[in-house]
């Protein structure tokens, strides 16, 4: 059960040091109650792992006066905002506290572009506001789908929502001028890394009529590490020792990530799908043009 601890933020939009594809993020909770055994936030704003960051919540109450004055300034150029890069802005908070449909009007009304990733289908509730975005600007609603196998997802993404349902809401978003992409990641070794796993994901994504999908394979570092390691002992200890092996560092060794993309990337392309984000982001960001960080993205060398 999650505790929400309410909060003031002093900036809404946090400037990345990158820029592409977006160089804005937008986190409305700190902490997330989805659970899930691999997430690399686990570590940040204090906290100490994912016990700690799955069950106390941050509400930034005041997060939506904050955001206005940021899209208000003169100063602001309208470029990407990448709304939960930390933290689920659809997890099980937002449906006490409803912070996005306001924020989602202040993208309207200020004509903003954004990205939006989610394991939950409550942003549903939100379709009206973001079809209504979408013709203005470019939206990107992307759902991050590890596998389809529920008892694996039940241990690895407790708080979620199951992953046929965050295709299905995928595929009502299609009906939008929105992007819909799925994010493919991470792809645990020994897992949900088999062909099996990964055609029925894409029979899914191509069903949902996806836009784009983008794999990748587990990265494990600060506080992650040893709490996936902790609940791999408990709830998967026969494959303790080939996991350990494979992340003596952060990322699995050359020689996995070949033999996967080798097998994923053909399977990917035999039903049809783009590994391209950059193409709905050309396709659909027709109203403002992109800043000059964008266009040498989006522009082919």
């Amino acid at each position: 059960m999650s505790t929400y601890h309410e909060i003031t933020c002093s900036t809404a939009l946090h400037e990345l040091k990158r820029k592409i594809p977006y160089g804005w993020d937008l986190n409305i909770y700190r902490g997330c109650s989805h659970g899930c055994r691999y997430c690399y936030a686990m570590g940040t704003h204090g906290f100490t792992g994912l016990a700690d960051f799955s069950t106390n919540i941050s509400v930034k109450t005041n997060v939506v006066e904050v955001l206005e004055k940021q899209l208000a300034s003169s100063t602001w150029k309208r470029e990407i905002v990448n709304i939960g890069g930390v933290t689920d802005s659809y997890q099980p908070a937002e449906a006490q506290y409803q912070l996005m449909p306001e924020i989602l009007k202040l993208l309207i009304k200020y004509k903003t572009p954004a990205i939006i990733s989610t394991k939950s289908d409550l942003v549903l509730r939100d379709y009206d506001l973001i079809d209504e975005l979408s013709r203005i600007t470019y939206i990107n609603v992307a759902a991050t789908v590890t596998t389809l196998d529920e008892t694996i997802r039940k241990k690895i993404e407790p708080g979620a929502v199951s992953g046929r349902a965050r295709f299905a809401m995928l595929k009502q978003f299609r009906k939008t001028n929105a992007s819909v992409g799925h994010h493919l990641m991470p792809i645990i070794p020994t897992l949900t890394d088999d062909s099996e796993t990964l055609t029925a994901l894409f029979e899914a994504g191509q069903d949902a009529g996806i836009d784009y999908v983008l794999p990748g394979a587990l990265y494990l570092r600060g506080a992650t590490k040893p709490a996936f390691f902790d609940f791999i002992k408990t709830s998967y200890p026969e494959k303790y020792d080939t996991l350990w092996n494979l992340y003596k560092k952060g990322g699995a060794p050359k020689e996995y990530k070949d033999e996967l993309y080798g097998r994923l990337n053909p399977l990917r392309q035999s039903f049809g799908l783009s590994n391209s984000y950059s193409k709905p982001i050309k396709a659909k960001l027709k109203v403002y043009p992109p800043s000059e960080e964008q266009v040498s993205f989006l522009t082919p060398s």
